[in-house]
């Protein structure tokens, strides 16, 4: 008999749910029910698709059976099964990196930690909240031989061949002494209505109990086991909405999300026409924490008339919504649809572009709270939407929202639209990585003096890419103020005449300063400020940066434009400087401060420091 070890992650959530996850115990059977349920599901496509598993008299269940004598709990199913080499993959190791982000994510907060123990696909290991023992007894579909995976939780496990008449698995699971109530009948049936009630298939409850037969002296007592139904077994999306109360809707996304918690969201709907499908889909109230993985998991189950298909097609939605869950039941979709064929199948093409606009249309519905809510969460997944989805990009366009210059919270296009003026057309904006450098940027003196609103976009590494390709929002121009005119209330014939006056002094800056600018000019944007960098919008370089992030490379850095403030006074005695040393710093520092205000770092620390200090002790 074989000993094996626990993958180390493994190990670690062993011994997290032995000592520390105590406060949803129960949320085990729901995790155990959910597994049989889709190991039901993956037989039930088999038996009505493949000759060789074509069964007359099978038809799934789920059975549960309590033992008050052995103080065990069984729970186990007649789905597809498992042999050796799954029971070891599936059990004693996690092919997904899912158990590490799981730890990660650890909060310290017992309630909070349970409830993230479904969303990682880690459920299995939930039983160990209360067991001090599991058996796993399980047989594959189409083999001969069954195989038992034993544990006792504390980091070795085995996997011997037993026998087994039918295909499916039962998991054995002998309970702490202290974990008794989950051997009472009306627990276990509160637990499976509360999780489980719309699971597709019957959860049979096995259960001995007392019964009093005679009366007077003939009484007798005798144990009797007796089994009921103990759900209601009905695909929920396909019952009419009229049927269906909010908390039916609940229970149900909470068994299929592994979520404690309500959804933000959900709609269910039932198209009839050239192809006819039911959509069932819910927005979770918290992103789904491999939501940015490569390897995330999808949220949408593809059903053919209500059998199931697959849990992993991450093509039914576009990306960008994978964090939605839900159902899609096709009633068009031959049921032997290959994976390959779903790519491009045209009926399927048509729910995807379906599903996408009502998902869209439902979440610019959402109102006050939870349309914070959702922003908070999935902001940055709708502006990837904007940059992926041209079919649906005036609905993102109209969800994304923005910091701003002049406005509290978040703000749509719309919102900024409405408030702006209407004969120029322009959105203005300005891209970076840190808010309270962006809010402090001297780029943003005229707009602030002027009273014109600007978009303050923080999360540089998708605004960046994303608001240039955007263009115009319903006809306003999307416009930079790191690479536009600034707005003032000089004529080109007053700011050429500034120009003019200061030309020795920008020219002589831009020698000292040599190749580590692109020009120094004047400028009419400042007005605290004595100086200011910006990109040259003419510069080759100044679009190329959508191409080196989709190809996986930081962007060289092209060459700045310092604008000096003609009226500043640090400026105007630069000007009458003779000191050609004192000058240089200054030009330097002109130049390096300006940087510094737009989160540009200095190139070369060391000089910036000296000079600064050299300037103290002049000023000194």
């Amino acid at each position: 008999m074989a000993k094996h070890q626990f993958q180390t992650e493994i190990g670690q959530l062993l011994k997290l749910m032995t000592h520390s996850l105590y406060s949803n115990k129960e949320i085990f059977i729901r995790e155990l029910v959910s597994n049989s349920s889709d190991a039901i599901d993956k037989f039930n496509y088999l038996s009505l698709t493949d000759e060789a598993f074509k069964e007359e008299e099978w038809s799934g269940k789920v059975f549960i059976k309590l033992d008050t004598e052995d103080n065990s709990l069984t729970i186990g199913d007649n789905g597809i099964g498992m042999n050796e080499q799954d029971l070891m993959d599936h059990l004693g190791t996690i092919a997904k990196s899912g158990t590490k982000a799981f730890m990660e994510n650890l909060t310290g907060d017992a309630a909070k930690d349970s409830n993230l123990i479904g969303q990682f696909g880690v459920g299995f290991y939930s039983v160990f909240m209360v067991a001090d023992q599991v058996d796993v007894v399980s047989k594959k579909a189409g083999e001969e031989q069954a195989y038992k995976f034993s544990t006792d939780g504390t980091g070795e496990y085995e996997v011997t061949p037993v026998t087994k008449e039918s295909h499916g698995t039962v998991i054995y699971i002998k309970l702490k002494e202290d974990e008794k109530e989950f051997l009472e009948k009306d627990r276990i049936q509160t637990v499976v209505k509360k999780y489980s009630n719309h699971i597709a298939y019957p959860i049979m409850l096995t259960y001995t109990e007392e019964v009093t037969e005679g009366e007077g002296d003939e009484k007798t007592t005798k144990m009797e086991t007796k089994t009921e139904q103990i759900n209601a077994a009905t695909a929920l999306w396909t019952l009419p909405k009229s049927e269906l109360k909010k908390e039916d809707y609940v229970e149900f996304y909470q068994t299929i999300a592994h979520d404690s918690e309500e959804p933000l969201t959900y709609l269910h709907n039932k198209v009839e026409g050239a192809s006819e499908f039911t959509t069932l889909f819910y927005i979770p109230k918290k992103a789904p924490m491999d939501m940015y993985r490569p390897d995330y998991t999808p949220g949408v189950k593809l059903y053919v008339k209500r059998v199931f298909i697959t849990d992993d097609d991450k093509e039914l939605l576009p990306s960008y919504l994978r964090f939605v869950k839900g159902i899609i039941d096709s009633e068009d979709l031959p049921l032997n649809v290959s994976r390959e064929l779903l790519q491009e199948n045209k009926i399927l093409a048509n729910i995807k572009q379906t599903s996408t606009k009502k998902i869209l249309q439902a979440i610019k519905k959402l109102k006050d709270e939870d349309a914070a809510t959702f922003i908070s969460q999935y902001n940055r997944m709708m502006k990837e939407g904007v940059y992926t989805d041209h079919v649906n990009k005036e609905l993102l366009l109209d969800i994304v929202k923005y910091k701003s210059s002049t406005q509290e919270g978040l703000v749509t296009f719309s919102d900024y639209v409405s408030r702006a003026d209407s004969e120029k057309k322009e959105i203005y904006y300005i891209v970076g990585e840190d808010e309270k450098v962006l809010r402090n940027s001297p780029l943003l003196e005229a707009y602030n003096k002027a009273n014109i609103e600007v978009l303050i976009m923080d999360d540089n590494e998708v605004d960046s890419i994303v608001t240039p390709m955007i263009g115009t929002y319903k006809e306003w121009a999307l416009k930079d103020i790191t690479s536009i005119d600034a707005p003032d209330s000089k004529t080109e014939e007053e700011k050429e005449e500034v120009a003019k006056e200061f030309k020795a002094l920008t020219d002589k800056i831009k020698e000292v300063l040599g190749g580590e600018v692109k020009d120094v000019k004047t400028s009419t944007r400042l007005t605290s400020s004595p100086s200011c960098v910006l990109k040259d919008p003419n510069d080759p370089m100044a679009g190329m940066a959508q191409i080196f992030a989709q190809m996986g490379e930081e962007m060289p850095e092209a060459p700045l434009i310092l604008e000096i403030n003609p009226e500043h006074e640090m400026v105007k005695k630069l000007d009458a400087l003779e000191d050609d040393a004192l000058f240089n710093d200054v030009a330097w520092i002109l130049l390096d401060s300006a940087r510094l205000a737009e989160g540009i770092d200095v190139k070369d620390k060391g000089a910036f420091a000296t000079r600064i200090a050299n300037l103290t002790t002049k000023a000194l």
